[in-house]
């Protein structure tokens, strides 16, 4: 079986600023990838190339063994979902903004199943809150919602607890963690990454310097 995720050579080159360099790595199914690094590393440029938010200027994108330019750029970014560091949503309710994929794909909307997932972010009897009323912390986790309603096959989270309390992290982790889902997330807390991740990889300057498990990297 190939990897659910590799990345060969991926590079982005802007102004002659190489923000991802020739990076390779291979995900595995189920796999949680951490990614750390400074402010400037390449962490969030890395992950939006990933699904093609942004184009690479070299290399590519395999999703379970398929070059990613083959892949629809909707559909690719519906497998491959972004939840990224500041998500925007749209004037209406919660639960308007976290069935807005399913909405404007035309698919059928399961009202309960969206209360449960509301429910397990903390979010319970938010769904006809508007989104004016709500902090920023709670936009992070309708933003998740939104995106694992969609149904990914892989995951990519941007910072995803870097506004939320303890307990709310907590709740976002073990989400995670009960969902089982390929995922690549970026973080600054190293407690967060030797908590969740089954391999960490450090970037500097664009490149990947280190790769391994938590204890290997974050030692």
């Amino acid at each position: 079986m190939p990897p659910t995720l590799e990345t060969r050579n991926l590079t982005r080159v802007v102004e002659d600023d190489r923000l991802v360099d020739g990076i390779s790595v291979a995900i595995r199914e189920r796999e949680v990838i951490v990614i750390v690094g400074p402010s400037g590393a390449g962490k969030s440029s890395f992950l939006r190339l990933l699904n093609r938010l942004d184009e690479p200027t070299a290399g590519t994108v395999l999703l379970d063994g398929v070059d990613y330019h083959e892949i629809p750029p909707r559909e690719l970014r519906v497998r491959v979902g972004l939840v990224p560091q500041s998500p925007a949503l749209v004037p209406g309710t919660v639960f308007e903004n976290a069935t807005r994929g399913l909405t404007l794909r035309n698919e059928p909307i399961d009202a309960e199943r969206t209360t449960q997932m509301l429910t397990q972010l903390g979010l319970d009897g938010y769904e006809d809150r508007t989104v004016e009323e709500l902090s920023g912390g709670e936009t992070q986790r309708v933003a998740i919602a939104r995106t694992l309603l969609n149904g990914p096959e892989v995951l990519l989270l941007d910072e995803p607890t870097a506004s939320l309390d303890s307990a709310s992290e907590a709740r976002v982790e073990d989400l995670l963690s009960e969902l089982g889902l390929t995922t690549v997330l970026v973080t600054h807390d190293e407690e967060q990454a030797r908590r969740i991740g089954d391999r960490v990889m450090e970037l500097r300057n664009g490149q990947l310097v280190r790769l391994g498990s938590p204890t290997e990297v974050l030692s």
